[in-house]
């Protein structure tokens, strides 16, 4: 097998037993690290050290992820003018902090009958987040409701 020593030096090609007992005397762990190469390629390093090295990148890389999450609004067809401005500063801070809103519309009873009521006051939002906000998902009917899904803008910079 080739061998690679613990500062990243080519050891060359050694038997198995005699890279086992190279990597004994350096009390340091011998790791194969392309099993499908001719010769093998193992290394000689401290595996326990690596792997702490390796769960501390992936924690960090972790951390700066962002977890964007979909925010509801919920509104009747009857809904003042009043409360749906009031409704889309809402959905606006929701954008802001980078997450994504869902505005629902309920229908209850007969309401139904007038879903156009629905579709205006989706539209509304619509035209009022035009300057922050892209609609992901038009207005759809589900059951007795009406929602419409909005994502933030891409930043320009």
């Amino acid at each position: 097998m080739r061998l690679v020593g613990a500062d990243s030096e080519q050891l060359g090609i050694l038997p198995l037993r005699e890279a086992l007992a190279l990597a004994e005397s350096q009390q340091l762990d011998l790791v194969e690290v392309s099993p499908t190469a001719v010769p093998p390629v193992c290394r000689i390093m401290d595996y326990g050290k690596f792997k702490y090295q390796q769960s501390k990148k992936q924690q960090e890389a972790k951390k700066k992820q962002v977890q964007v999450q979909l925010k509801e609004v919920k509104l009747r067809p009857k809904t003042d003018d009043h409360d749906l401005d009031f409704k889309v500063k809402h959905v606006r801070r929701f954008l802001e902090e980078g997450n994504k809103a869902k505005i629902t519309v309920v229908f209850r009873g007969r309401e139904i009958t007038h879903q156009e009521l629905g579709m205006a006051a989706l539209e509304k939002f619509t035209t009022e987040l035009a300057d922050i906000a892209v609609v992901e998902v038009k207005q759809k009917m589900e059951g007795r409701s009406m929602f419409m899904i909005v994502a933030p803008r891409a930043k320009v910079k």
